[in-house]
């Protein structure tokens, strides 16, 4: 598609095969909505279900569970397969109930498109369903209006696009027909173009048709959304891979003893029985599952502190995260707009309060200033109100126009000053609507406005008898006109400038001072406006150069879109905890700049890159710019992406927040997308793994830290159910090595890994936190889930778990086979339930845990044993599990053998500094 950026009007219209005077004709339209198609973005058809159910049987695990389930079926082992199979069952309903949230960003973005537009067509005026629009219509548009499709600016009268949801820019563009922009200018700097999904906030114009549908700016980004790949988190890479490893092991275990068997001339119907039992000590069975529901709780846990995840294994990712990549506008700002600091006279104001409320004070140094008393800043407020066409509703919160005369209107109702009252008291004559080749705005109003200038006519410097005459008499009902700007081209139209003695003759020498004002409070990142006022103008017609002159100064009022101001601690607690923030912006680079440092975001010798800047760069250049940089301005949404994938190559797990159009590629790129609950866009919400209900930035920091406690439970179940696993392949190993009977039927250990493990390791994930997890560093997302210290308290507590299991057996085997079966089986569940205990902390004892009780293991080992021994108790229920009824000695002896772990795991934790796993 041609630049039609850097075309004139007639050109690109030319180029579009379009009628500038009176439209397409009808037919013509018709004729290019069958060629370019209807104005819509394509949608991405999500998974069908029986693809999600391929996808969740495809897990390795699983697929071994099915085949060893099969085999035992055909062999007549009826009730082990039907088990075997009611563990997939249960773990593949989990998993596909949380697919079935299908990917919507698609459809959300187009929620953002106009469903009706104005166009000229035939000579005539008429509105048509935005999806008719072809290139080379010309449409028409004004103030609240959104944006139908892509154009290229015929007319613009005064004319201004929020353009924020798309380029990140918080204030509106000011957009000139007759611009025509250099090679490659960035989207936010096309001052000549429109695009499809923004609003119009101030002005009208009319523009010609260049791209529909797919062929927008805010198409380009749904093919980005598109062409996105979801990447697995790092928790499940590990457990897939974890999963192929036991799964090969398990697998060449079994075969090795298949072989000796045979060898030793067993039979093959033998082998494979003792097999399958060994295969389904080796898997865990429940591991899958258990990972499920531990990461569905902690999603009720964050859900409770606003922090809404989408899918289910971004709980654990957010945990793990080194840098976090935030958008400016709206997540570490307020989106709004705010007064801040008030030059006038000679004295400098502060101005408190946050948002769009009508709440704050005044302060002059450090004093609080009654603005009824103080007449010079009444007058500064006044003017910016007045000469202004915003309008607050403070009920909503709510501007309705340009957000900058916004700022000023709220300024002023926290001095009681709101915009209705003034304009009853100094109703609007005339104006002098801004342009962007002024750079300013004037207004006319009739009223008693200040006190400050003398009688009717009186525009010079004034005496203090006059002042005070004046003053008596609280001013003079007159004319005024008001005028707000630039502030260069303003004072190079004033004459005098005001203070609380009333005007003087401006001179060079304090026009320079002036000057220097302006930009120290440009410096602090402030966006500048000057105001000042002509008392009496000449009346009639008269242009705006002809009465805009001889002015008088009031003063300068400095605006930001200022920080959230909870975010400078969230930010301090992400570098506590080892993460680093960096801000991704589409605004200019000062600004950004100047709220990194605010926030201590940045250092003041900390570069900021622009979206140019990356441009240049490629490859380890750009990686390592990325990896030491702060703060990126100017940038794109390909840029964007370019940063998250330039983080995720030197090995960073990346999150990603945002609330625009423009941030919904990297939040899918990102390994955790992060969306603003109530300023987001809903293309941004579709497109990330976890919403901010509040849009707090402070959400984010308890997210983290609710991440790490889940992962270090799911690790402290997953370390308790490999050790139990591990006791039952080395007890069956040993048996069948040494020749001994099979100790343990494949019903009876699937029993054991889904009754007496799962529950308590599901507990053990809903372990309070131990100690500060928010000052320690992220896991290497390249470490491994089992260290060194893991392996050997693994093996340790498996091989104990085995001897106490076999002891168990040889007990029982001196009476009979079966015996030993049962009194093995018994042994085993209740060894693993009081071994439980020793995973309630991975470094401190059972005494220093005391402190932080978990009703949920006591519960849940209690219910475990109750339904361990009534298997024993129960007749029909003994003859499924192959049991005998066990004599009270007996059992005396297995609850002797069922503290041992427990005892062997708090003599561990004391003697060897780091307990079961290193710091």
């Amino acid at each position: 598609m041609p630049d039609y950026y850097r075309m004139g009007a007639c050109a690109a219209a030319e180029a579009l095969t379009a009628n500038l005077e009176m439209g397409l004709t009808e037919e013509e339209a018709a004729a290019r909505l069958a060629q370019y198609g209807p104005n819509e973005l394509l949608k991405q058809s999500g998974p069908t279900i029986w693809q999600k159910l391929v996808a969740q049987l495809k897990n390795f695990l699983i697929v071994l569970l099915l085949m060893a389930a099969a085999i035992s079926l055909l062999l007549g082992e009826g009730s082990d397969a039907i088990v075997i199979f009611f563990v997939i069952l249960l773990n593949t309903v989990l998993g596909i109930v949380q697919e079935l949230k299908a990917e919507k960003a698609l459809a959300a973005l187009e929620s953002l498109s106009a469903p009706t537009a104005k166009v000229y067509r035939e000579g005539k005026t008429r509105e048509v369903p935005a999806s008719q629009l072809v290139p080379g219509d010309l449409i028409l548009f004004n103030a609240g209006a959104f944006i139908p499709a892509d154009g290229r600016l015929v007319t613009a009268e005064n004319l201004q696009v929020n353009e924020a949801a798309l380029t990140g820019e918080s204030a509106p563009v000011e957009k000139d027909a007759t611009f025509i922009a250099g090679e490659k200018t960035p989207v936010a700097e096309q001052k000549n173009m429109v695009f499809k999904g923004t609003v119009v906030t101030f002005g009208r114009g009319r523009a010609v048709v260049t791209g529909t549908g797919m062929e927008t700016e805010l198409g380009r980004i749904a093919g980005l959304l598109q062409t996105g790949v979801q990447e697995k988190t790092p928790l499940q890479k590990r457990l897939d891979l974890f999963g192929k490893q036991i799964g090969l092991l398990a697998i060449t275990v079994c075969l090795f003893l298949f072989l000796v068997g045979l060898f030793r001339g067993n039979r093959f119907h033998e082998m494979f029985f003792v097999s399958v039992s060994l295969a389904v000590a080796a898997i865990p069975e429940g591991l899958p599952a258990m990972i499920t529901i531990l990461l569905a709780l902690g999603v009720q846990r964050m859900a409770a502190e606003k922090a809404i995840i989408r899918r289910l294994p971004a709980v654990e990712t957010l945990g793990a995260a080194t840098v976090i990549c935030s958008d400016k506008t709206g997540t570490l700002t307020q989106n709004a707009m705010t007064v801040q600091r008030i030059w006038a006279g000679t004295e400098w104001y502060e101005v408190t309060g946050e948002g769009l409320r009508a709440e704050g004070e005044f302060r002059r140094a450090g004093e609080r200033v009654a603005v009824e008393k103080d007449p010079l800043l009444t007058l500064i407020l006044k003017t910016g109100a007045l000469c202004n066409d915003a309008e607050f509703r403070p009920a909503e919160a709510k501007i309705l126009g340009d957000p900058t005369e916004g700022a000023l209107v709220v300024a002023a109702a926290k001095a009681g000053l709101t915009r209705e009252k003034l304009q009853t008291a100094y109703p609007r004559l005339r104006e002098y609507p801004f342009a962007s080749d002024r750079k300013r705005m004037s207004t006319v109003h009739q009223g008693n406005l200040t006190p400050l200038f003398g009688g009717a006519g009186r525009e010079g410097p004034m005496s203090k008898e006059g002042r005070k005459e004046a003053i008596s008499a609280d001013g003079v009902d007159r004319c005024w006109l008001l005028t707000k700007g630039a502030p260069d081209l303003v004072l190079e139209r004033c004459k005098w400038w005001l203070d609380s003695d009333g005007p003087h003759e401006l001179t060079p020498a304090r026009k320079d001072e002036l000057r220097q004002i302006n930009h120290q409070m440009a410096a602090e990142a402030l966006r500048v406006l000057a105001f000042a006022c002509r008392p009496d103008p000449p009346a009639g017609s008269f242009s705006d150069e002809e009465i805009e002159r001889d002015l008088t100064f009031i003063g300068f009022m400095g605006m930001i879109d200022p920080p959230r101001p909870e975010v400078q601690a969230a930010i301090r607690q992400c570098h506590q905890a080892g993460i680093a923030v960096k801000m991704i912006t589409g605004d200019h680079q000062d600004t950004a700049g100047a709220i990194a440092r605010q926030l201590g975001l940045a250092g003041p010798d900390d570069p900021v890159l622009t979206g140019a800047d990356l441009e240049t760069m490629a490859g380890v250049e750009l990686a390592e710019q990325v990896d030491r940089t702060p703060v990126f301005a100017r940038v794109s949404p390909e840029h964007k992406v370019r940063i998250v994938e330039a983080l995720k190559e030197k090995g960073a797990i990346v999150g990603m927040t945002g609330d625009g159009v423009n941030d919904a590629p990297a939040l899918k790129k990102a390994d955790i997308g992060v969306a603003m609950g109530q300023t987001g866009t809903d293309v941004a919400k579709e497109a990330a793994d976890l919403i901010l209900a509040d849009d707090n930035f402070v959400t984010i920091v308890r997210a983290v830290q609710e991440g790490r406690v889940i992962f270090d439970n799911i690790k402290k179940a997953v370390y308790y159910l490999l050790s139990c696993n591990l006791g039952e392949v080395i007890t069956l190993f040993v048996a069948i090595t040494l020749g001994w009977p099979v100790p343990l039927f494949p019903i009876q250990i699937l029993w054991v890994n889904l009754i007496t493990d799962s529950l308590p390791a599901l507990a053990l994930g809903l372990e309070p936190p131990e100690g500060e997890v928010m000052k320690r560093p992220p896991r290497p997302p390249e470490k491994s889930l089992f260290g060194r210290r893991a392996q050997l308290s693994l093996g340790i507590f498996g091989g104990l778990i085995a001897l106490l299991t076999l002891v168990a057996f040889r007990w029982g085997l001196r009476e009979s086979v079966p015996k030993g079966e049962t009194m093995a089986f018994a042994a085993l569940g209740l060894c693993q339930l009081a071994h439980a205990y020793n995973f309630r902390s991975l470094r401190e004892t059972l005494g220093r845990r005391r402190a932080v009780p978990n009703k949920y293991l006591r519960y849940s080992t209690a219910g475990s044993a109750f339904l361990h021994l009534l298997v024993f108790s129960t007749p029909w229920l003994r003859r499924i599990f192959h049991l005998q009824r066990l004599p009270f000695d007996d059992w005396l002896v297995i609850a002797g053998l069922a503290l041992a772990p427990l005892l062997l795991g708090e003599v561990w934790k004391t003697a060897v500094k780091g307990g079961l796993e290193t710091p």
